[in-house]
């Protein structure tokens, strides 16, 4: 029997273009929501009727959603991306649903991306660019990065590939993690608290996942705590940081800049006081966006949709349990 796939994330247009294909191959028809995501649940809630699949985005399925009659058919909330907070995991469970995310693929173009925010606004590249657009010759002071210590909260996979590029730079390499790796110590990283960490960091990025415990951990008091020429980057979670607090920061020049590419509401609102801050660089949430990457990450998030399709079990699964359940909405073959 042919799926509905309702493709909430852009990425199934363009980078996602191949994966689109396979699905379509496998008799699957895509129906694109309107708008794309990261959608709340109640604009999801007039789509997902008749939906067997999405090829989500980062919206938010509660279980209140999931447990509403047009979700009734769906059987797999296939995450592209690697975040899943916004995905509840119990109640899919109960549901009956299986949802996965697509872990690994996207480390190394964050990094990429994580050290250009990192570069473009201690070197106050952003502001040459904006002069130079206006018909301006105007030159601003930054600061160097050579030589300089960087703080990394959240030493996974994506903060030891920054650690990597930031030896590049002949930098010091500070991490808080509750769970610091081998991997961490063979590079030279150096595991201390958040209090160290911060007071100690010239650059400080943020590359922790978000639990229940942790929303918020970078808020006044810790922004008091970097030293007055330090630099904060977020390519991570918007829900990790008090955006008013680091408004505040900036404005009173509690820190020297920040870089930001990942926030608590999307899209940002217009009247954000981030918007407004001095010395910041923002960019719309793409530290992901790197075509190769992008082509990869769809074929994983298609490839986990078209296994369930067929009766294979999808290699990412979040909620495992879901699939010996007698709730479990799609057949899996264990001969597959």
């Amino acid at each position: 029997m042919a799926w509905e796939i309702l493709a909430t994330a852009s990425t199934i247009e363009g980078v996602g273009a191949g994966a689109a294909g396979a699905l379509k191959a496998a008799g699957c028809v895509i129906r694109c929501s309107t708008p794309f995501g990261p959608l709340t649940a109640a604009q999801l809630e007039g789509q997902l009727a008749g939906a067997d699949a999405i090829f989500a985005s980062s919206d938010d399925y509660n279980a209140a959603l999931l447990a509403s009659p047009g979700a009734a058919r769906l059987k797999i909330i296939s995450r592209w991306g690697v975040g899943y907070d916004c995905v509840d995991l119990a109640a899919c469970t109960q549901r009956g649903i299986v949802a996965t995310y697509t872990p690994g693929l996207l480390d190394d173009a964050v990094a990429d991306y994580t050290f250009a925010l990192l570069l473009g606004i201690a070197r106050r590249i952003h502001t040459g660019h904006e002069a130079m657009s206006s018909g301006r010759w105007s030159q601003t002071w930054g600061h160097d990065v050579w030589g300089k210590t960087l703080g990394i909260v959240g030493c996974g996979r994506i903060g030891l590939a920054v650690a990597r590029r930031a030896s590049g730079f002949n930098m010091r390499v500070l991490a808080f993690d509750p769970a610091p790796s081998d991997a961490a110590q063979k590079l030279g990283v150096e595991c201390v608290s958040l209090e160290c960490l911060l007071s100690q960091s010239d650059f400080v990025s943020l590359h922790a996942a978000v639990t229940p415990g942790n929303r918020g951990l970078i808020g006044a008091r810790e922004f008091r705590l970097m030293k007055p020429d330090a630099y904060f980057i977020n390519a991570s979670r918007g829900a990790l940081v008090d955006e008013a607090a680091l408004a505040r920061a900036l404005h009173e020049g509690t820190i020297a800049g920040a870089a930001v590419d990942a926030y608590i509401t999307e899209p940002l609102p217009k009247d954000h006081p981030l918007r407004g801050a001095p010395h910041v660089l923002l960019a719309p949430h793409q530290a992901s966006f790197a075509r190769e990457t992008g082509a990869r990450v769809s074929a994983l998030c298609a490839r986990a949709i078209l296994d369930l399709h067929e009766g294979r079990r999808p290699q990412f699964v979040l909620n495992p349990e879901v699939l010996t359940s007698p709730q479990l909405r799609a057949r899996i073959e264990s001969s597959k």
